[in-house]
């Protein structure tokens, strides 16, 4: 099955029930497809066809999901971008991705704009929203057509490509197929009994491989609704889950963290049935006392932009066991093993890789970057962990140098090339800084140069302009030379 046959099964069995919920508005499955089909046809009109890229850098909004359905449904491949991206890294993801169509906001169109005349091969701009309402996108929505044929796609076809600096020393795209994405979209139907009566609340962006599994795919599979947030405000999560009766929240350990210090009791979660936390480790402090507060289970989950993403997950049934990410989902299998790629036995540490429907085709257009992490078939996470005789996993920490802030990977030498181009900054050192909301942060440890002035405010704002805001150093210390020998 392929995602557009999914989102087709679906709104033929759920025609009538909501599907999208965002800012008052409300789509039911019906209108979902006719929107879908529309965007298609704009897309075949400008020529695209199966296999051409279509880049997305949207929030959470409806046009996310009509946008990336559509890609789907007439073959093509979505490049979900992330929405900070700056003009400087979109130079890279546009052209790497040798995408035909960057499919945006308004807000966010000036800087393709910017950077169009070295992304050649990019050579259309749709624009989502419009004030004056007269985009080709929402034209194409009010009027249609509505009908389109959908190619012959396989399961092995490419769906989406992410770009990820998870397991590289560079930013490449992960290419995640047709069947590792349908694969995925059954999981909390199997592990969860996620029904069509439910509402999952999406907060975590749906261009992170997390969010597109299990905030958009996982309920659509079921004809569930799905509750659009473009802003993290917790007095708007906390409103959004009473007023909208959120039975199931997916997210960072930012927003539960945030949910248990949220200090009024106006807010009624009693529609919630559980909640799912990955993307960083969850505090396991604060673990308690959210199940206290709420009445609710919350459960941990692992996974890596290159496993589609969900490789383990804790089960509501099962006994929660501190700092655990669980047992691994149906159909994937995990082993640890040493620098030899040699089994090790229980509780030992070493690396995790998993092999499974969920691995990724490869990354795009770097064959020797795939064969460094994908080898036998097991895909390599770079991550140190051990597993009990249960099946238990506990991540016990990083072969590479990453940092992991709010669920966004943080290749070091991004932000360190950028730093280096300060003309003030001589040599710079990225490293992780503990933080409670986030897992992590950037602290940048910087060199300077001799007679070239430059302070901490001048040398953030030159990040700023060429890295996403979560790249950008919360905390810059001066020093007189680099410990290489410092992780």
């Amino acid at each position: 099955m392929s995602l557009g046959e999914m989102l087709e099964e679906s709104c033929r069995f759920h025609r009538d029930r909501v599907a999208l919920i965002h800012e008052g508005q409300r789509l039911t499955y019906g209108e979902l497809n006719h929107a879908v089909n529309a965007v298609g046809n704009l897309l075949r009109k400008l020529g695209i066809q199966k296999g051409d890229k279509v880049a997305l850098m949207l929030p959470n909004c409806p046009a996310f999901v009509i946008s990336y359905f559509a890609a789907q449904k007439i073959g093509a491949v979505a490049v979900t971008l992330n929405v900070m991206s700056t003009s400087y890294e979109l130079i890279h993801f546009l052209g790497n991705s040798e995408a035909k169509v960057f499919l945006t906001t308004s807000a966010l169109a000036k800087r393709y704009e910017e950077i169009k005349g070295q992304v050649p091969l990019c050579r259309y701009l749709i624009v989502a929203d419009s004030e004056k309402g007269d985009s080709p996108f929402r034209m194409a929505v009010a009027d249609g057509p509505f009908d389109l044929d959908m190619p012959a796609i396989s399961d092995d076809d490419p769906a989406v490509i992410i770009y990820t600096s998870g397991l590289t020393s560079k930013s490449l795209g992960a290419v995640l197929t047709h069947g590792n994405l349908t694969g995925q979209s059954e999981l909390l139907k199997i592990l969860f009994g996620t029904a069509k009566e439910d509402r999952g609340l999406s907060i975590i962006p749906l261009f992170h491989s997390f969010g597109a599994v299990v905030n958009m795919l996982c309920p659509i599979r079921v004809g569930a609704s799905l509750v659009l947030l473009e802003r993290f405000t917790l007095e708007g999560i906390m409103s959004t889950i009473g007023r909208e009766k959120v039975t199931f929240i997916a997210a960072v350990p930012r927003v539960f963290l945030g949910m248990v210090l949220y200090d009024k009791d106006d807010a009624d979660c009693s529609s919630l049935k559980y909640c799912i936390t990955g993307g960083a480790p969850m505090p396991p402090e604060y673990i308690a006392p959210f199940e206290q507060r709420f009445g609710i289970k919350i459960r941990e989950g692992y996974g890596l932009t290159e496993a589609s993403p969900v490789c383990s997950v804790g089960r509501p049934e099962m006994p929660h066991k501190p700092g655990s990410i669980g047992i691994m989902v149906p159909r994937v299998e995990a082993k640890i093993v040493d620098d030899h790629d040699q089994d090790l036995p229980v509780n030992e540490i070493g690396e995790l890789i998993v092999r499974g429907y969920n691995v990724m085709k490869g990354y795009y257009g770097d064959s020797d970057a795939t064969a460094e992490v994908i080898r036998g078939g097991w895909l390599h996470t770079g991550d140190l962990a051990k597993i009990d005789a249960d099946g238990y996993i506990f991540i016990t920490g990083r072969k590479k140098r990453m940092i992991l802030t709010s669920g966004f990977n943080v290749y070091p030498r991004d932000v360190e090339k950028v730093l280096e181009m300060h003309p003030a900054v001589k040599a710079a050192k990225a490293l992780s800084k503990e933080d409670l909301m986030r897992g992590e942060v950037v602290k940048a440890l910087v060199v300077k140069r001799e007679n070239v002035e430059a302070d901490e405010k001048d040398i953030l704002r030159h990040c700023r302009a060429y890295l996403s805001s979560y790249k950008v150093p919360r905390e810059l210390e001066f020093v007189d030379d680099i410990d290489e020998t410092q992780p």
